[in-house]
């Protein structure tokens, strides 16, 4: 498979699958962050979710994923060594040490750190960062023992043309859509009971 054609189904899951998801949560007052597991053998999709927050502050998207992933019987659940897991935003402290706990040797993200805090007024992710670990955006290290990371981002922007411009403006449309959900969680997330919001 061409990277082009892995990083179109990438999309495709955060379009079709992910974004319907958070479009519901954020009505209920949850954030925007939300995830997926696919098959690497086929790239067909386990599961999708979105963050829970109102329920648990500990659901964020890529943890309440995983929380499902792991409440699928274990005859059906795939080995998370044959899984992708993909975030829509760059996962904070907390989620990356459960992709890492729960054996994924990979995650794909589309919103950088820096997106969530500058783009979309959520800040916590780079202040734990750095309060807590003192490091700075981007500061952990993305290819390491136990998994790598990719900014979908950056694979469309080292495309060759037709592949990058077409796949730019799928992206564009999707930071339409995420626009359009951190406005309405914004105005509704002071009738929450999250502690960082």
């Amino acid at each position: 498979m061409s990277d082009a054609a892995l990083i179109e189904r990438l999309i495709d899951v955060i379009e079709h699958d992910i974004v319907p998801l958070t479009r519901a949560g954020v009505a209920k007052g949850n954030k925007l962050f939300g995830a997926a597991i696919l098959r690497k053998s086929d790239l067909s999709l386990v599961l999708a979710e979105t963050n829970n927050e109102i329920e648990n502050p500990l659901w964020h998207g890529e943890v309440h994923a995983l929380k499902r992933f792991y409440e699928m019987p274990r005859e059906t659940r795939p080995d998370t060594k044959d899984c992708i897991f993909i975030a829509t935003h760059e996962p904070c402290s907390l989620c990356l040490s459960a992709i890492t706990w729960t054996g994924f040797d990979n995650f794909y993200y589309l919103f950088s750190h820096e997106d969530s805090r500058d783009a979309f007024a959520i800040p916590h992710d780079l202040k734990i960062l750095k309060d807590v670990f003192t490091l700075d955006p981007g500061g952990y290290n993305a290819k390491n023992a136990f998994w790598e990371s990719h900014s979908i981002r950056r694979m469309v922007e080292a495309l060759p043309d037709p592949d990058r411009t077409r796949l730019q403006a799928r992206l564009a449309d999707i930071a339409a859509a995420y626009d359009g959900l951190s406005a309405a969680y914004q105005v509704s997330k002071g009738d929450n009971d999250i502690p960082l919001n």
